[in-house]
């Protein structure tokens, strides 16, 4: 399949190239940083970088659009698509309505609209295996729907039909699952520095706490800690020790509080 890409981000970085291994053609690649555009087009075979966002012209059968949420808008307000394409987002928490909405205000051709999230965090400097992502579909259309989801069989094992309902909860899931845990793992980190200690030696504990919840049905089964067992005096302590820190106190709180109730 023929493909553009709108945004050189973190998602258009790996699913471009994940794209093209598995055999497909990167026509073109759009970012509003040239710069971005040229560093994801090196690492492609026979990829042009579009000046603008005129795809009148291009042979491209599929665009994507890896761009921010708050972009999406903006980015359909200004794309002249090719005729008879096929139109996706990447994201998580637009609807497809949205884009379809978008799409009959500002493209003066139709398009067949769809989603194409993949359920992962990114780093561009970081390699991922793409056959173990998840890839969320949904389209306007069967035969969208049928194309897509063999696009997406081409680079993951991992391939479902999922709702724009169904894609937000996943996603603010995805939140609380990665996000959230990142920064608690972030603030663990900065409390061990500025006692001097070595963040290394949390290292063991965080991945047998994330093997156990990933081996068991529910991760509440597998709780530990003062807050599970309801210890007042060693969360007491904790608190003493966290006045000196408000805003991670007040997290400290919620969680526990959190906990408690579970």
């Amino acid at each position: 399949m023929r493909i553009s890409f709108v945004g050189a981000g973190n998602v258009a970085w790996h699913l471009a190239q994940a794209l093209e291994q598995a055999g497909h053609h990167i026509v073109e690649v759009y970012s509003r940083d040239a710069r971005n555009a040229r560093k994801l087009v090196n690492k492609l075979y026979d990829t042009n970088i579009a000046p603008d966002l005129d795809f009148s012209e291009s042979t491209a059968e599929l665009v994507i659009l890896a761009v921010s949420d708050d972009a999406l808008t903006e980015v359909m307000s200004r794309i002249v698509l090719p005729e008879n394409c096929m139109l996706v987002h990447t994201s998580g928490t637009q609807s497809l309505a949205k884009l379809e909405e978008l799409t009959q205000i500002y493209s003066d051709v139709p398009a067949h609209t769809g989603v194409f999230y993949p359920l992962q965090t990114f780093s561009k400097e970081v390699p991922i295996r793409f056959d173990e992502i998840p890839l969320c579909i949904e389209a306007s259309d069967t035969v969208t729907e049928k194309r897509l989801t063999d696009l997406a069989s081409d680079i993951s094992h991992v391939v479902y039909l999922v709702s724009s309902q169904e894609r937000q909860v996943l996603h603010v899931g995805a939140v609380f699952a990665c996000n959230f845990t990142n920064h608690l793992l972030s603030i663990a980190k900065r409390l061990l520095d500025r006692e001097h200690l070595e963040f290394a030696l949390l290292k063991p504990l965080i991945a047998e706490t994330i093997r156990k919840a990933l081996e068991a049905p529910d991760p509440a089964a597998v709780q530990t800690g003062p807050a599970r067992r309801g210890d007042r005096q060693t969360i007491e302590k904790h608190l003493d020790y966290l006045e000196q820190y408000p805003a991670w106190q007040g997290l400290y709180e919620v969680l526990t509080e959190s906990i408690g109730r579970k």
